[in-house]
């Protein structure tokens, strides 16, 4: 069974070939602007990087924000984003993995929720957050976008 570890700094590498390889958004470049955003990522409190690695090369990862809160008794809560998983270790529980590490560190915080969203079409995407234990429409999401210039 795959293992989920909390990201290092000398994951930056093996992370972006896993980018390159998935069907997500565009890594941010240079190289020397990913290892600035990187670094800054890493000592943010409240952010925690998951990966699920095989040797060297990191398969599947997930970030996992938490975020203080005066209400609900004073219980954060969560947001889960960047899930990733390399097409060629897919339905191998790598993502399930990292997914369920993301939830454990949020419960030991002592969020009362953890928030994910995903703007994939594909049915067999929100079957697998389903099958995390995600529960969908209990909640509507909103958007705001950046104005172009």
């Amino acid at each position: 069974m795959p293992i989920a570890r909390p990201a290092l700094a000398s994951d930056l590498p093996s992370l972006l070939e896993l980018f390159r390889a998935s069907e997500v958004s565009a890594a941010a470049e240079p190289r020397d602007r990913a290892e600035a955003i990187w670094s800054q990522m890493l000592a943010h409190q409240g952010v925690t990087v998951f990966v699920s690695a095989l040797d060297d090369k990191i398969v599947a990862t997930c970030m996992l924000i938490t975020v203080l809160n005066l209400l609900r008794g004073g219980k954060g809560y969560g947001f889960i984003e960047n899930v990733v998983t390399h097409p060629a270790f897919r339905g191998q529980g790598h993502g399930r993995t990292v997914i369920g590490a993301a939830l454990t560190a949020a419960w030991a915080k002592d969020c009362y929720h953890v928030l994910l969203q995903s703007g994939r079409k594909d049915p067999r995407v929100h079957r697998f957050y389903e099958n995390c234990g995600f529960i969908p429409g209990r909640r509507v999401a909103y958007l705001a976008q950046r104005p172009v210039a």
